[in-house]
């Protein structure tokens, strides 16, 4: 049994999404995350280990290696790719409750920006740590999230923006989060946004990286 989580997890870590899957080339033809999830849940595994027994570790390592600048973007984005392959056939236990996640999260890029490569790394990533994502998308007005907040109260909330144009959107969207939930944890993040930015506007976390957020993450539920 562990042999097979094993071979899933290596399957995210390196990107191998189905068996028709052409990339990494050493693996060619050999069964993907797609397959392997399948296989696995039909041997009896549980969603919750195959989860915190290998897609945890497959993308940890991922974000590791993108913190050291061992792989990049699109490494990354192959990696999110098969672990989303495989994840598809673990939702249908979590939505039905059968299985725990570990909390939820709330993401989007804020007001007048459109950028989403960051956005959707840090999403697909702390969705591969157990957490249940709920991306709001690009160009995000404050009353979206709040009525996100309002709907998933316990919910932790990520920011990103790219432009320095749209930090000002940033810092209004923390301050009114603030205000209506007070307890409310939000991360912030994107190229132009910096620790002494986050402590400036009030936000609790700032992260230069996705990895960064998904440890965030666990030291919250831990």
């Amino acid at each position: 049994m562990n042999d097979i989580l094993e071979k899933l997890a290596q399957c995210v870590e390196f990107g191998k999404i189905n068996k028709a899957s052409p990339y990494p080339p050493n693996m060619k033809d050999q069964d993907g995350a797609d397959e392997l999830a399948k296989r696995a849940l039909e041997e009896g595994v549980k969603p919750d280990e195959i989860l915190e027994n290998a897609l945890v570790p497959a993308m940890s390592r991922v974000g590791d290696k993108f913190t050291r600048k061992e792989i990049y973007v699109p490494q990354m984005l192959m990696a999110a790719k098969a672990m989303n392959s495989a994840m598809a056939h673990l939702k249908p236990f979590f939505q039905s409750g059968e299985t725990k996640r570990k909390g939820k999260f709330i993401v989007g890029t804020v007001s007048g920006d459109l950028h989403d490569i960051g956005k959707n790394l840090v999403a697909m990533m702390i969705e591969g740590g157990g957490w249940e994502v709920i991306d709001l998308g690009v160009d995000v007005g404050t009353e979206k999230f709040l009525k996100a907040l309002d709907e998933n109260p316990d919910a932790v909330v990520g920011l990103s923006a790219l432009l320095t144009t749209t930090m000002e959107n940033m810092k209004k969207t923390v301050t009114a989060i603030k205000e209506k939930h007070a307890g409310s944890k939000i991360l912030i993040g994107g190229a132009p946004v910096t620790m002494e930015y986050c402590e400036k506007i009030g936000a609790d976390f700032y992260s230069p990286d996705p990895q960064g957020a998904v440890n965030y993450l666990k030291q919250l539920v831990s």
